[in-house]
């Protein structure tokens, strides 16, 4: 590290701060360069990324066929709206539609644009074809949530650094407790149209629901006519181990939402898909996005999809995860641990005590970079890419780390 380095490091971070909202806390590393599941900083320093800009880069940091169908496609045509049809949403689509089961798919642009899109179709379904009466439409949703940051969607959160002074908030919501039937049960009206959940709470800390709670949501939901929607964009395209997280506990939902590692970290994508049965409340001009479904979108998914299916990284996750649990098991030896929650590489930490961010910036100084939530945890996601001994080599760090909090 020279003097010239660590003044790059200030400045850029100088001019973050300066010129930038303060709506991000990051800690104190300016990346520029990324590789499969290592970062660089601009004085040189190579970190594991233990984050995946969590879950947006399942396939690894640039990926070269995801780079290649990025690169290519955007020298020949990379916007038209959806006003005319171009010659590279059907692949998307129809890869979508086989590799989820559904019949149709809906492509927007970010996470919360999907988890809006998700809100629109069900509320129309609840109208159209449940028969709720007009503007008495509900969507039941669980304490804890992420789903985003649109103005509709924290005024759904139980985070008040999410909605404070963001109000009046969009009514026709119910928050029930998550990883608990009877307060579904008890929720649930002849005018609920919905149920929004996260099948593993990302953002509360990878909190990971009993094996009977899914099914027991997918149960209340076909007995009341109601429609059963996971939000899958953290948990979704192999970060637990498996292609959707649902296939771990249930059966196929109703609705699922998807995002983040959709474009395998290069571009903005965004979908959700459903049966017919849900989606043909959608007509002309009912709903829309001038980038949704881009020419770039489309290769960039397409190729982000084949990566992840082509280089087994569901199976690879898996099996990672386990060895991750058992090396917890085993090595995690501080009094200060609360419990660990593995599945797949999706991992978090848990402290008894509001040590989180101090084990964040510890481990960045060893070369580690990941993040801290809700004071007391700390969440791992590496690129599911990953080898084995690669792992093992950034578990090496981790695990003394977190034994010194």
């Amino acid at each position: 590290m020279t003097t010239e380095t660590e003044g790059k490091t200030r400045q850029f971070i100088e001019q973050a701060e300066r010129f930038g909202a303060h709506n991000y806390h990051p800690l104190g590393v300016v990346l520029t360069r990324g590789e499969g599941c290592f970062v660089w900083d601009v004085e040189g320093t190579r970190y594991f990324d233990m984050l995946s800009a969590y879950s947006a880069v399942n396939q690894g940091h640039c990926h070269p066929r995801i780079v290649k169908a990025l690169v290519d496609q955007s020298r020949v045509l990379a916007l038209t709206s959806r006003a005319f049809h171009n010659d590279r949403m059907g692949d998307m689509l129809e890869k979508l539609a086989t590799l989820t089961g559904f019949e149709r798919v809906l492509p927007m642009n970010t996470g919360a644009e999907g988890v809006e899109t998700a809100i629109k179709a069900i509320r129309r379904w609840g109208y159209r074809v449940k028969g709720i009466p007009a503007n008495e439409a509900e969507i039941i949703v669980a304490l804890g949530n992420f789903h985003g940051r649109t103005t509709t969607i924290v005024g759904f959160s139980d985070d008040s650094d999410a909605y404070s002074d963001y109000g009046p908030f969009t009514p026709g919501f119910k928050q029930v407790p998550y990883n608990d039937l009877d307060a579904l049960a008890a929720a649930i009206t002849d005018k609920t149209a919905g149920v929004i959940i996260e099948p593993i709470q990302g953002e509360a800390g990878v909190m990971i629901p009993a094996a009977d709670y899914l099914p027991g949501v997918q149960k209340l939901c076909k007995e009341n006519n109601v429609v059963f929607c996971l939000d899958e964009i953290q948990t979704g395209l192999g970060r637990t181990g498996k292609l959707f997280a649902w296939q771990h506990d249930c059966e196929r939902p109703d609705m699922i939402i998807l995002g983040k590692a959709l474009s395998g970290g290069l571009y903005p994508v965004s979908c959700i898909a459903a049966d017919d049965a849900i989606m043909s409340v959608f007509t002309p001009g009912s709903h829309g996005s001038t980038y949704g479904g881009n020419p770039v979108a489309a290769a960039v998914a397409t190729a982000a999809l084949d990566v992840l299916i082509d280089e087994d990284l569901c199976n690879k996750a898996l099996a990672l995860g386990e060895h991750v649990k058992a090396r917890f098991d085993a090595e995690l030896t501080t009094a200060n641990l609360k419990e660990t929650r593995v599945r797949g590489l999706m991992i978090a930490v848990e402290y008894q005590t509001g040590v989180a961010h101090d084990a964040a910036v510890a481990l960045q100084s060893q070369g580690i970079l990941a993040k801290d939530t809700h004071a007391t945890s700390i969440r791992f996601a590496p690129p599911l890419v990953i080898t084995k001994a690669q792992l093992d080599e950034a578990l090496d760090i981790i695990i003394p780390t977190l034994n010194s909090f």
